[in-house]
């Protein structure tokens, strides 16, 4: 039976000497400004975020300002963050807090989950590192670690499952503060020493206690393939976000031309199928307008 005392204990420990000094985990970083990196960072790495949330929070450092805000301006500000439609969730999100809770955020994980794209990992990291509230934090650093310290899996599950979450849930510490450290801890260790291709297991801070390296390093079941980009319709939606963020607006009958001119898509050249259905989604999803002749941002 492993001990879960000193995995706790020595886990923590690493991540009070380990861990990295970033800006929303800071003492006076609001709940406003949890909600918002959490949000950015799904799928999107913190090198990335650190500059776009920096600038974010000092536009925009209430949900009142980002409600109000011109949503052409918020998603100029997502920048190359990735999945824009974040941006426009997170905007949403803003005037839900306003409209519902007085313009702060809810520390009650149900009340988050109630929010416009809130979701369980959402709502639970939300809680527990704005709020020192002690809910199960479970994204993919985590259940990674999970599954090579305890189950000796060389890469969890291809999605959450209820084995993992009764596991995490397990794991937690009985003691309050130990649990929200616990949450960040692993997490951090996940990001930085247990990562999915090349983990570092001479720096882990638990290595002898896990199951993975007694095992002998077994092949994970399924070999991780990263998303493809080129000539893919995420990357035409990118690159024809890409052009209206930086115009006011792009004539219908010349955006081919434009967007290729920006050198965004490479060498690649979609066809007529690919033009219309991205332009198609985008329209749908709210994250540009159009005039007979023009294409904007909302």
């Amino acid at each position: 039976m492993m001990n879960t005392t000193a995995l706790h204990h020595k886990i923590t420990r690493w991540f009070d000497h380990h861990g990295r000094d970033l800006p929303w985990r800071r003492p006076d970083c609001s709940p406003w400004g949890v909600l918002v990196s959490e949000v950015m960072l799904q799928q999107t790495p913190v090198v990335r975020v650190l500059p776009v949330w920096t600038e974010w929070m000092h536009r925009w450092p209430t949900p009142a300002d980002l409600a109000q805000a011109p949503t052409a301006e918020v998603l100029r500000a997502w920048g190359n963050l990735g999945y824009p439609r974040r941006a426009l969730r997170l905007q949403s999100t803003a005037t839900a807090l306003v409209e519902r809770f007085h313009g702060t955020v809810p520390a009650d994980p149900a009340q988050l989950r109630s929010l416009p794209g809130i979701g369980d990992y959402t709502a639970a990291a939300v809680s527990s590192f704005a709020f020192g509230i002690p809910e199960t934090v479970i994204d993919t650093n985590i259940r990674r670690v999970h599954a090579r310290l305890v189950n000796g899996k060389g890469l969890p599950h291809t999605s959450l499952t209820a084995a993992e979450k009764r596991l995490a849930q397990q794991l937690m510490p009985d003691d309050t503060s130990t649990a929200n450290q616990w949450n960040k801890a692993v997490m951090e260790l996940g990001a930085l020493v247990c990562t999915a291709r090349s983990p570092s297991c001479a720096a882990c801070p638990v290595l002898s206690e896990c199951a993975w390296i007694a095992a002998g390093k077994p092949d994970p079941d399924y070999q991780p393939t990263g998303q493809a980009w080129h000539g893919t319709d995420r990357q035409l939606r990118g690159a024809i976000m890409g052009l209206l963020r930086a115009r006011d607006s792009v004539d219908r009958a010349e955006l081919r031309s434009a967007v290729t001119a920006t050198g965004k898509l490479g060498t690649h050249r979609p066809n007529d199928s690919q033009w219309e259905r991205c332009v198609s989604g985008l329209l749908h999803d709210g994250l540009i307008v159009a005039t007979k002749q023009h294409l904007t941002l909302p």
